[in-house]
């Protein structure tokens, strides 16, 4: 297979005038994204659109002359009148509009079973079914998974177009149907999925993975290779992508970081700080004790189910009458050394251990902000320590940057990073 025929772009276009207000997190165009990107699709452009015919007409057109031979788009198949996404589509690609009469009788059956709309007039909702029920001329129409079909349609000299609803639950719903109709299966047929690695780092800054980069850059020729790198809760991610034929590279750039930051990575297979706490905690049980994080450690490590078998429970101590009455913290160590203080965390962690009986302990106490900050003890400055039953202990006390909300999300993931180094004996 030629390098040509590997290389299927695509375009995304999600429409809705609230994504554009910011009223609404769109959650399509990067779910899309990295469906396409495991068929091996390469994502050319990502676009947000209103709910304009003119603007959408006009990002159709724009990602046409791009050369994009997959075009995705999502919203705009409702009954309302700002729902113009099959009426652009079918202009687009120079066919009428037909009325689909199987594809009506399907929705006024489905439309049928909810009985508030009984309160409605017939006429209207006739009007708004059959107006779903419209399908480009050479449309293939996907059966709805909510009120509205989705459509595949091949543009005569063009990209294969394929529609599909806004909500998320509907959208994921039609992917395979969409993704398996003739139209997109003769575009995919011309690509191969791509091969990735993940990489993930703590404690290391993206200056010095940039550095790591470019001097490995000088030996061996990466540009086979899609190296991005970003910094996802206090983490450093790097995600590898090539086209088969590339795995030696890829392979060598990973033991060349290894080889680099030994101590700062700690996922080589993807595998995220939740998989592997959740792993090595079977069989443990471990009690937190949490003060400027508010209990976010606590949710965090319970997102997942099965955390019960692990997680004996936490204690939100944000008074100093908290920490005394709940945790066993003895009022003279906080009058001494300060509620934000390395002693507190280690009482704050055992204490934790003690009322839970468990054999793992977490305490986190600091200065959140945005206030509250001294000389001595800054906003960002955070007291954590991890200690277990047989003598173990491990503590950090750093300052971190951001604000509020990043202090305390960053103050969870340090502690998590503390927890697994004590867990995996390579604490230091």
């Amino acid at each position: 297979m030629s390098a040509e025929k590997m290389n299927v772009r695509a375009g995304i276009v999600v429409t809705g005038t609230e994504l554009l207000s910011g009223l609404v997190t769109d959650r399509n165009g990067p779910w899309l994204a990295q469906r396409l990107d495991e068929l091996g699709v390469e994502v050319a452009h990502l676009v947000l659109v209103g709910d304009r015919p003119a603007d959408l007409a006009a990002t159709l057109r724009f990602l046409a002359d791009q050369g994009v031979e997959l075009i995705v788009t999502s919203g705009g198949l409702g009954p309302t009148a700002d729902d113009v996404t099959t009426e652009v589509v079918a202009d687009f690609a120079g066919v009428e509009l037909e009325l689909d009469e199987a594809m009506e009788r399907q929705i006024a059956a489905i439309l049928a079973r909810f009985r508030y709309l009984a309160h409605f007039s017939p006429q209207a909702l006739r009007a708004a079914n059959r107006k779903q029920a419209m399908v480009p001329r050479g449309a293939l129409a996907l059966d709805p998974v909510g009120t509205a079909p989705g459509l595949v349609l091949q543009v005569d000299g063009g990209p294969t177009v394929v529609v599909l609803p806004g909500p998320p639950r509907e959208l994921r719903a039609m992917w395979p149907s969409a993704m398996s109709s003739p139209a997109a299966t003769s575009v995919l047929a011309r690509t191969r999925p791509f091969e990735s690695a993940r990489l993930r780092l703590f404690g290391v800054p993206e200056s010095q993975i940039a550095a790591t980069l470019r001097e490995v850059g000088e030996t061996l020729d990466l540009t086979p290779l899609e190296i991005t790198t970003c910094l996802r809760r206090a983490e450093i991610v790097i995600d590898i992508r090539h086209r088969p034929g590339a795995e030696a590279i890829r392979d060598g750039l990973i033991e060349a970081i290894r080889a680099r930051h030994a101590r700062q990575l700690f996922s080589t297979d993807g595998t995220s700080l939740d998989d592997q706490l959740a792993v090595l905690l079977r069989g443990r049980r471990i009690g937190l004790a949490e003060s400027c994080t508010g209990g976010l450690l606590a949710a965090r490590l319970t997102e997942r189910p099965g955390s019960s078998d692990y997680v004996a429970g936490g204690v939100v101590a944000y008074s100093n009458t908290a920490k005394t009455e709940l945790l066993g913290v003895p009022t003279e160590l906080i009058e001494r050394h300060g509620a934000v203080s390395p002693e507190v965390a280690r009482a704050m962690a055992d204490g934790a251990r003690h009322r839970f009986g468990a054999s793992a302990g977490v305490g986190i106490t600091g200065v959140a902000g945005p206030g509250g900050g001294t000389e001595a003890k800054p906003v960002g400055y955070v007291c954590i320590c991890v200690t277990t039953g047989d003598g173990a202990v491990l503590a950090r006390d750093p300052v971190l940057p951001g604000d509020r909300a990043e202090i305390r999300d960053r103050s969870v993931t340090v502690a998590m990073h503390l927890l697994r180094r004590v867990l995996t004996g390579a604490a230091r």
